[in-house]
């Protein structure tokens, strides 16, 4: 599930500069979707908790194809957002990581459970490093309304893959109080390690999502001082590098949060992309320059996301963990729209992406120092009456 819809959204960078310019859209036209995704996913995944995550899987594949559909019919960019930031931002709350993670927190043992989340996340890498020159290929061969089409018979695979999910009832010791949602959400907005991760959590959308949809932009607006770069395959290659070392990435998250404490992983990752982006933006640019960036982003990419998730899961337990993944998930997603939205905005008004390259830089400064002080302990609870 996770490989098919990270996997697709993550060539949505590819489509950009074909898409905006032939219609002669801004190239913010994709940022909607970060910030439905992370608006809606609190909710999702309420009903996930309430209710099961198969019926949740099943409506998200749904939507996600139908989505993917009414990107390639659409002949204004109104219906374009619609299709995809409504509809795929809808879907990616019900077939993405908060509702994977909420089962995985669930049937996995306390002391697997950020490996587990690790593989997870490592799917959904592959899922990024296959779809990339997939995506390529279609746009090169069939253009791109069809290869959106192509994409949505892929996504609708998501339909019968979440009948495969046999989620086990929670046990009664996972279900030790009778916490209310509200109780939940409460007990969480009210925490401090919570809000700190939640805002650490923003930076990671900001970073991840301004270069999966601007890097390629980027990359052929300097073609004029550097040609070598300008070339397609060197976008491609730079987006399937990131899917491949993220694959590593998020594995080795799973395997380093088991030994070490998570939020010293969470700043080291946050401070590395910071020194990573001002080598990339400051040095001088070639392919081999972009694929080296490529590389360590990726190894850093999403290994943000099991560590994450860990914690909440360790603070406050798993009954509504994917409700409260969620709601820290909406701050990244809020990153993200930012990302997508100021990187295409700021570069429509100074002709350069400069200004939001520095920004990130700054953002993974601020990111270390804010998950230095988070606690990693269980949260206590009186008795509830």
């Amino acid at each position: 599930m996770v490989t098919f819809s990270m996997g697709i959204r993550h060539g949505f960078g590819l489509f950009n500069l074909l898409i905006t310019s032939a219609n002669g859209w801004g190239r913010e036209t994709f940022a909607l979707q970060n910030l439905i995704w992370g608006a809606v996913q609190p909710i999702t995944g309420a009903l996930a908790d309430r209710y099961g995550a198969l019926k949740i899987m099943i409506a998200g594949g749904g939507l996600y194809a139908l989505g993917l559909v009414g990107m390639a019919i659409s002949t204004d960019a109104l219906s374009f957002s619609l299709a995809g930031g409504l509809l795929i931002g809808l879907a990616q709350t019900a077939t993405t990581y908060s509702v994977v993670y909420g089962i995985l927190g669930r049937n996995v043992a306390t002391k697997k459970r950020v490996w587990a989340m690790g593989i997870a996340a490592a799917a959904g890498s592959f899922g990024q490093f296959l779809m990339i020159p997939v995506e390529q290929g279609f746009l090169s061969s069939f253009g791109a309304n069809d290869a959106l089409l192509m994409l949505a018979l892929m996504a609708s695979l998501m339909i019968p893959i979440a009948f495969m999910l046999r989620e086990s009832k929670v046990s009664n010791s996972q279900q030790a109080n009778d916490q209310t949602i509200k109780q939940a959400l409460k007990e969480a907005v009210g925490n401090p390690s919570f809000r700190l991760l939640t805002l650490g959590y923003f930076v990671c959308g900001f970073q991840v999502v301004f270069i999966a949809v601007h890097l390629a932009p980027y990359l052929k607006d300097l073609s004029k001082i550097y040609p070598d770069v300008g070339a397609p395959a060197v976008a491609t290659t730079a987006l399937a590098l990131i899917g491949l070392f993220n694959i590593f990435g998020t594995y080795s998250a799973g395997i380093l949060g088991q030994r070490f404490p998570k939020r010293y992983l969470l700043s080291g990752i946050y401070i590395l992309r910071s020194v990573a982006i001002m080598a990339f933006v400051w040095l001088p640019l070639s392919p081999t320059s972009t694929y080296i960036f490529a590389a360590i982003m990726g190894f850093l990419w999403l290994s943000t996301i099991p560590l994450t998730n860990a914690i909440v899961a360790q603070i406050f337990g798993v009954k509504y963990l994917i409700m409260l993944s969620g709601l820290v998930f909406f701050s990244h997603q809020l990153g993200s729209f930012c990302g997508a939205y100021f990187g295409g905005y700021l570069f429509d008004r100074t002709g350069s992406y400069l200004i939001v390259w520095n920004i990130a830089i700054a953002l993974g400064v601020f990111a270390f120092f804010v998950n230095l002080p988070v606690k990693e302990r269980a949260i206590h609870r009186a008795a509830l009456a």
